[in-house]
């Protein structure tokens, strides 16, 4: 048959949506966006079962958009055949229709990620450890990425991107148990490392850093730990979680117990010569500025809160996350660039970045809020009306009535 002389054809649908045929990689050049390259996903996605033409366009079509459809689909469907055969594969009807259903068919064997994925969980679940956790370990390391992220709408897209996160969760989880017993940590670090790459915010991390701890790693345990809360203060502009906070506990406690010579020491001190204020996560913050109050009841130097926010007087700002990061990087260097290395500073919320200025008074601060909104604004004029300051001492924060305050591992502000 003709099928066993053609090579097969491997779909990508997670993580990104790529076709490889006979060792390259289809491309569609600019039709890569176009409506029939949506086709091509979902027939590809429902292999053999097929999908009928209700559920085809309810899929393919926005709902105001059905009314003005009669006829398009067809369209749609030679434009797509005329497509995988400009790009390389063979001479072929790719779309059967039969009995107002749509079904892929092809000359070569398709093998897709999502039904290789399927078939192991599938087969997994039928079995007892340890054969089920192969199983299970072999489905984690095929889902790469969300089901068709970006580029592909529709609920259906959604719908199923949920249930295979839900199943590669579960999946996942079960895996690094059963190694993490058998005290086989780097199988289980390499597979936690993966998934918190695809999923940053879903504490993967956690996983990651108890795998280190194990191994007695604690230095990339600490660094995963300051990059995943500085992640979370900036896109969600929360605290670490209480599981993430006892971890740190826990390493520094180990960090403290191992035995060090001063040439360990002085090299885990050196290297900090970038210009510029300190930026630090906000639990580094929080340690940074209860430090420097203790210093001051003894030496009398002044030191300022300063908080500086991205506004537009309305929830407009907020609700335009892609404006928003614009002008949330734009103000972390214009804060960075403007103070001196003494200070220091730390995102407290999307929209906020509090800054500590040492052996500095009134009078200065007012110049060093000039000084960041004009680096801030000097690309785009009209965001100066978009920054707000507010300047507090500490002796001030330490009242009740103050607008700034701390409370426990969080910051508020009235």
């Amino acid at each position: 048959m003709m099928e066993n002389r053609l090579p097969v054809m491997n779909v990508h649908m997670f993580g990104e949506f790529s076709l490889e045929y006979g060792g390259r990689r289809i491309t569609f050049g600019q039709a890569s966006d176009s409506r029939a390259v949506k086709l091509l996903q979902i027939l590809l996605f429902c292999g053999d079962k097929g999908i009928s033409r209700v559920k085809l366009l309810e899929d393919m079509y926005d709902r105001d958009e059905l009314a003005d459809v009669s006829g398009d689909l067809e369209g749609v469907c030679r434009r797509l055949n005329e497509m995988l055969v400009k790009a390389g594969l063979p001479e072929y009807e790719y779309i059967k229709i039969e009995n107002g259903a749509y079904q892929w068919q092809s000359p070569m064997e398709i093998r897709t990620d999502t039904q290789e994925f399927s078939d192991w969980m599938e087969q997994a679940y039928q079995e007892d450890s340890p054969a089920r956790i192969e199983l299970l370990r072999k489905a984690c390391e095929i889902y790469r990425g969300e089901f068709l992220p970006g580029g592909s709408s529709g609920a259906w897209v959604l719908v199923e991107s949920v249930k295979y996160k839900k199943q590669y969760t579960r999946a996942l989880k079960e895996v690094c148990d059963h190694l993490m017993k058998r005290q086989e940590y780097e199988a289980a670090l390499n597979l936690c490392t993966a998934a918190s790459k695809i999923y940053p915010l879903d504490e993967w991390q956690v996983r990651q850093i108890d795998c280190l701890m194990a191994l007695n790693r604690y230095k990339e345990a600490m660094q995963i730990y300051e990059e995943t809360t500085k992640r979370v203060f900036e896109k969600l502009g929360t605290s670490p979680s209480d599981r993430m906070t006892s971890r740190y506990r826990e390493m520094s406690s180990m960090m403290g117990l191992k035995t060090r010579n001063i040439g360990d020491i002085k090299c885990g001190l050196d290297g900090d010569y970038e210009e510029g204020a300190l930026y630090c996560t906000f639990f580094g913050f929080k340690n940074n500025y209860r430090l420097v109050r203790r210093m001051i009841e003894r030496n009398g130097q002044s030191v300022y809160l300063m908080l500086c926010t991205i506004t537009d007087g309305t929830d407009r700002l907020t609700e335009d996350k892609e404006r928003l990061e614009a002008m949330s990087d734009e103000l972390y260097d214009s804060i960075k660039f403007s103070l001196r290395r003494v200070d220091f500073f730390t995102k407290c919320s999307p929209t906020q970045y509090l800054i500590l200025l040492v052996g500095t008074n009134q009078e200065n601060t007012q110049m060093i809020y000039e000084r960041i909104l004009r680096r801030f604004s000097k690309k785009h004029k009209s965001w100066k009306e978009y920054l707000d300051f507010y300047v507090s001492t500490i002796d001030d924060v330490e009242r009740d009535n103050s607008r700034i305050s701390f409370r426990g591992d969080s910051f508020l502000w009235d």
